[in-house]
């Protein structure tokens, strides 16, 4: 009967060892990237970047939040419905994502630039979380920035010329921490598929 060296025998442990270990390597790197929960707008060719007011009277641009997801929604403080829904559940997401809501910037930008102050956007939207950030312009810059976003706006009247209320696009646009436009959240998302997709971004 054949019988194996001791050298032979070795060397077919140390093959077998080496042919296990690139296998693995193999699997590892071949194992799906995560997707992402919401629309993947990676690549977009609109909404790059705004110039407006935060609620501190300080100007800002994307790039002040660069090394940050950025979550932008466009609202009016005195919206019935889906603006303080929407808050309350970027504020959900925030407190789930723990010590990596630190790296999140929530933005709201009103679509109501007449009656949505420094002042009033200073009262307003820190409620939700003391970390978000209400961005305001003049009528011009309003216009700009939703053109530049492709978000719809108009003025619904009401009983009297103070009490209309605005119809505008209800969803969110996210930003990477390199300051690219990645993901657009609908309205009605839940928490933990904004705190999913966020996290992806944030590795």
């Amino acid at each position: 009967m054949k019988t194996l060296s001791t050298s032979s025998a070795w060397t077919r442990i140390v093959s077998c060892c080496l042919a296990l270990a690139t296998g693995l390597i193999l699997s590892a790197c071949n194992k799906p990237e995560e997707k992402f929960l919401n629309t993947d707008l990676t690549g977009l060719s609109y909404a790059k970047d705004f110039a407006l007011i935060d609620q501190n009277g300080q100007p800002r641009t994307l790039a002040d939040f660069k090394g940050k997801a950025v979550v932008v929604f466009f609202g009016y403080t005195q919206c019935p419905d889906v603006c303080p829904t929407t808050m309350f559940e970027m504020s959900k997401v925030m407190t789930q994502l723990g010590p990596l809501a630190e790296r999140v910037q929530v933005l709201f930008v009103t679509v109501d630039p007449e009656r949505d102050t420094q002042d009033l956007l200073a009262a307003y939207v820190p409620n939700f979380d003391k970390r978000f950030l209400g961005l305001y312009g003049n009528a011009e810059a309003t216009a700009k920035v939703a053109k530049e976003f492709k978000v719809f706006y108009q003025k619904s009247p009401g009983k009297t010329p103070d009490s209309y209320t605005m119809d505008h696009t209800a969803a969110s646009y996210v930003f990477d921490p390199q300051g690219r436009i990645r993901l657009y959240v609908q309205y009605g998302q839940k928490p933990e598929t904004i705190v999913h997709d966020l996290k992806i971004l944030l590795k």
